[in-house]
This record gives C-alpha cells, sequence and structure tokens, in this order.
C-alpha cells in the first residue's frame, strides 16, 4: 500500500516536473519568438524611414517594457526628423524673406543713384534718399544678427535690480516726437510708486522699443498709444495698446515668429521685416521673462510684457 502511495507520488512529480519543462520550453519558444519579431519590426521601421510602431502582443511583462521603450525612441526620431524639416524649411523662408527685405531698398538706393547721374542738379535731395535707404539696409542686417545671437546662446545679459517706471517714461519720450507730428493720442499709466524688476537696461530699452515702434506701425489707423505699468505680488506688467487694425486671431500664435510678416507691411513708408518682435521675445525670454499677446481688430491690441518683480 504504502510502496503504491509513493509510487503515485512519484508518477506525480515526474508528471509536474515535465509539464513545468513544457511550460519552460514553450515560454522560452515564445519569448524567442516575440524577441525575433521585435527585431524584425524594428529593423523593417528604421531601414524603410517610416513612422510606424512595433505592434507585437506578449503576456513577457520584460518584452512589454522593450516594446515600450523601442516605440518612445521611434516617436523621438520622429519626432526629430519633423523639427530638422521645419527647422530647414524656417531657414529656407527667413532667407528668401531677408533677401527681399535687403533687394528692395537696394533697388531704390541704385534707382536714385541713375537719377542722380541722369540729373547733377538734384544730388542733394536723392543723396539724402539713399542714405535713408542704405540706413534701412543697415538698421535689417543689424537685427538679423543680434537675433542669430540670441538663438545661438552668444549674448551674454547681466541680470540687475531694474527701475521699470523710469525704462518706461523713458521709451515713450523717445517717440514724442513721431506721435505728435502723426497725431496719436497718447495714454500713459504709471503708478507713483517705484517698481523694480529683475532685469537689463539695453534690453528692456530694445523690447520696449520694438513693441511700441509696432504699435506705431500697425496701429496708426487707430491714432492711439497706450502704456500701462502694472503689478502684483510676483510680476510686473508693461501693456502697450495700440487701437489700429490689430491681428486676426487664426495670426496670433505666428507675430513672435521670426518669418512673420503682416502682408501689408511691405512698401509701406515704415516697413516690417518680421524680426523686432521676435528680437523683443527673445530678449524677454532672456530675462526670465514673456511676452503676451490679445487683440481686437480697430478695438485694441495688447502686448504684455512680464517681469519678475524684486521685492527688495
Amino acid at each position: 500500500m504504502i510502496e503504491s502511495i509513493y509510487g503515485f507520488l512519484l508518477a506525480f512529480c515526474f508528471a509536474g516536473l515535465l509539464v513545468a519543462l513544457c511550460f519552460v520550453f514553450y515560454s522560452k519558444k515564445a519569448i524567442k519568438r516575440d524577441l525575433w519579431k521585435v527585431t524584425e519590426d524594428l529593423s523593417r521601421i528604421l531601414d524603410e524611414n517610416t513612422a510606424e510602431k512595433i505592434m507585437v502582443f506578449t503576456d513577457e511583462k520584460s518584452i512589454m517594457e522593450l516594446i515600450t521603450q523601442a516605440n518612445r525612441m521611434l516617436e523621438d526620431r520622429q519626432k526629430a526628423k519633423t523639427d530638422y524639416r521645419k527647422s530647414e524649411f524656417a531657414s529656407k523662408r527667413m532667407l528668401s524673406n531677408i533677401s527681399h527685405d535687403l533687394k528692395t531698398p537696394l533697388t531704390v538706393i541704385l534707382g536714385y543713384l541713375e537719377i542722380m547721374l541722369m540729373r547733377p542738379s538734384n544730388e542733394t535731395e536723392s543723396l539724402k534718399k539713399v542714405e535713408n535707404k542704405a540706413h534701412q539696409v543697415m538698421e535689417l542686417i543689424n537685427k538679423f544678427f543680434t537675433l542669430a545671437k540670441l538663438e545661438a546662446g552668444d549674448t551674454d545679459i547681466p541680470i540687475t535690480r531694474i527701475n521699470i517706471n523710469e525704462i518706461c517714461k523713458k521709451n515713450i519720450l523717445d517717440f514724442y516726437d513721431i506721435l505728435t507730428n502723426r497725431d496719436f493720442l497718447v495714454e500713459l499709466n504709471i503708478p507713483e510708486i517705484n517698481i523694480y524688476v529683475q532685469g537689463n537696461e539695453d534690453a528692456l530699452d530694445r523690447i520696449l522699443f520694438n513693441l511700441i515702434s509696432n504699435a506705431v506701425r500697425y496701429g496708426y489707423e487707430g491714432k492711439y498709444l497706450g502704456m500701462t505699468l502694472r503689478f502684483d505680488n510676483n510680476y510686473s506688467y508693461i501693456d502697450i495698446i495700440d487701437k489700429g487694425k490689430g491681428i486676426e486671431e487664426k495670426s496670433t500664435a505666428l507675430v513672435f515668429d521670426r518669418l512673420y510678416t503682416l502682408e501689408d507691411s511691405r512698401n509701406k513708408e515704415i516697413q516690417g521685416n518680421g524680426l523686432g518682435l521676435t528680437i523683443a521675445k527673445r530678449l524677454a525670454e532672456k530675462l526670465g521673462g514673456e511676452i503676451m499677446l490679445k487683440s481686437q481688430p480697430f478695438i485694441e491690441t495688447v502686448f504684455t510684457v512680464k517681469l519678475k518683480k524684486m521685492n527688495y
């Protein structure tokens, strides 16, 4: 009786061991098959340069994790490709725009030079026009190189404690003659209490100059320019306001793009080249701030510079 029980237990153990060995063999075979499928799919996706993902279904957790990480790698690779294409397109478009912006005033300069050669008696007036156009070209070149240095991280901007009240007053006064000659209504709202921000005087001057210039250029029809300085516990805000044609909602996300130029900004008394707002945005970011935009065409367009407030 005991021998038969031992025999039964031995047979049961042997059967269990056999099942376990079969399971291990099958599992290894399944794992090997899944790994081969993952390798095969990954090689094909890389060779064909597609945006596919690896789709292998398995119960093995380690292989599932491998597939997840491989798909993350493929997503990153696809994003890098997309970003590269966008960057390449952006560079080509920017070169095209800058080529156009340089070509236009240079063509005018050549035209005035021809007039000077044909009519020597009118040299003074023509020379003045040539000088103005040459300054436009130089300004554009300077903007381009400023932006290039900012985007390359080659510009060192020392951060200090700045009285933003004085910066605002100074910059609006710099436009006094232009605004007066063009019959602009100017409203300045600056609190009497001094507000200090984390900034750089030269960078802030450049930011405000670019934003005010933009308001004068594109808000001309509204004949209005406003500047408001406000603050809360952590930040100060400078609002540059105009009541001109504004910016359509679909374009508000694009205005800080270095390639963006309003369609009617070319061939005007004051031309736009799409670089001024981009430079202002990059400088604000260098100061730890940002620039925001809200616009209702022919009602109100507001560019807001947000800067870190210093409370000591």
